[in-house]
């Protein structure tokens, strides 16, 4: 975010101003709403909230969402909240999702579903509401909406959808980019691998980020692939996107394929968002990534924010910290206090839709990764609520 409003020119002043030298705001920058004094997030009292983990307060809504009446109705009122905060923004989610289940998707699905595919016992859970998981079409159909609703709760001052996707895509690629011209020796982004590509709104941003570049987009859901090949046919691609139904921890790509392999955080709403997976299936992802990576070639993993000691270091710290109203969202992580102090019936609400949310906040992406093989792990703030979390293959 620092950086791209730096490209377009701009400071920002104490108050929470954004300046330009000519005195008036680009035809084509970016204005992220300001405050009158810093947001200085504050942290809990505890290493991760309460209801996370092996805690009593833990296993009581574990019991809760336990009992099917209640988390029916559970479920019911979390997929509620979603929709209304989606149309709050704009987003006409109703509206996309039925365009997607009167169009012709389901020929495509037909054409992309391997009936071979063995699927893992936890991607058969339900979550994010939806009974079938990700192997649905409802899912499928609102996948795309539920993607922006995540750009505008990531960037709430942003004045549209898509002044906030600018913000939020702009900010990952431009972390992706900078990390492989760092350490990749001069690696060529000649073939790029999007991992739980959902509906391919991801993969769409990295083939037009690496025009030059063949894009795979890999999916387990052949709904949410169904989706991404029927927008897909209707554009005019220098390198057409190819997509790949498969598991993966096990992809049956060949070894030493790609240049760029991401996990982006498009997948807050796929199969293989890491908040998503139980922690065996995070290590299977990384390990497959690093058997498909060229020597020199990069892994990106987007997703929730988790805390780190080392934030305040990062480049858009400052900015998001002393110059915008963006700063409270930065306390969605364990150590947050608001996070820690959610009531009951909000946490509850998020639990009963992500059954493997403790799994996640209890994980060490970055040191997996070391573990696996990979070098140069750097975990930056792409954005109030989400990481990037980039890393190397070694070349020697």
């Amino acid at each position: 975010m620092a950086a791209i409003l730096a490209r377009a020119g701009a400071t920002a002043t104490a108050g929470g101003v954004l300046l330009w030298p000519t005195g008036r705001r680009p035809r084509n920058s970016v204005v992220v709403a300001a405050v009158t004094g810093p947001a200085v997030p504050q942290e809990g009292e505890l290493e991760r909230p309460a209801w996370s983990g092996e805690t009593p307060l833990s296993r009581l809504v574990g019991a809760l969402i336990a009992f099917k009446p209640l988390y029916s109705l559970m479920k019911l009122a979390s997929r509620e909240v979603i929709i209304r905060t989606a149309e709050k923004s704009n987003i006409p989610w109703r509206e996309m999702t039925k365009k997607v289940l009167e169009s012709d998707v389901y020929e495509v699905f037909e054409r992309i579903r391997d009936p071979n595919i063995v699927y893992p016992d936890y991607y058969l859970n339900p979550f994010h509401a939806y009974d079938e998981g990700n192997l649905s079409w409802l899912a499928a159909a609102e996948a795309e909406p539920a993607t922006m609703s995540i750009a505008m709760r990531a960037i709430p001052g942003a004045p549209s959808i898509e002044e906030a996707n600018r913000i939020v895509r702009g900010s990952w690629l431009n972390a992706i980019e900078e990390h492989h011209l760092k350490y990749s020796r001069n690696c060529q982004i000649n073939d790029i691998l999007d991992i739980g590509c959902s509906v391919g709104v991801s993969t769409r941003y990295l083939a037009e980020k690496f025009p030059s570049a063949k894009a795979v987009g890999l999916d387990l859901s052949p709904y949410f692939l169904a989706v991404a090949g029927q927008k897909e046919e209707k554009l005019s691609r220098q390198n057409p996107i190819r997509w790949v139904h498969a598991n993966g921890e096990d992809t049956g790509l060949p070894s030493d394929s790609f240049d760029l392999i991401s996990l982006a955080y498009v997948v807050t709403f796929s199969d293989w968002c890491c908040h998503e997976c139980p922690a065996r299936a995070i290590t299977g992802l990384v390990k497959e990534a690093f058997r498909l990576l060229r020597p020199g070639g990069t892994i990106a993993v987007t997703d929730n924010s988790v805390r780190n000691p080392k934030f305040h270091n990062y480049p858009c710290a400052s900015f998001y910290l002393t110059t915008t109203n963006l700063g409270p969202l930065l306390l969605q992580q364990p150590k947050s206090k608001v996070l820690q102090e959610l009531s009951p019936v909000l946490f509850t609400l998020m639990k009963s839709t992500e059954p493997f949310l403790d799994e996640y906040y209890m994980l060490d992406l970055e040191e997996t990764m070391r573990q696996v093989g990979f070098v140069n792990v750097n975990s930056i703030l792409t954005d109030p609520r989400h990481r990037t979390v980039t890393a190397t293959v070694p070349t020697d």
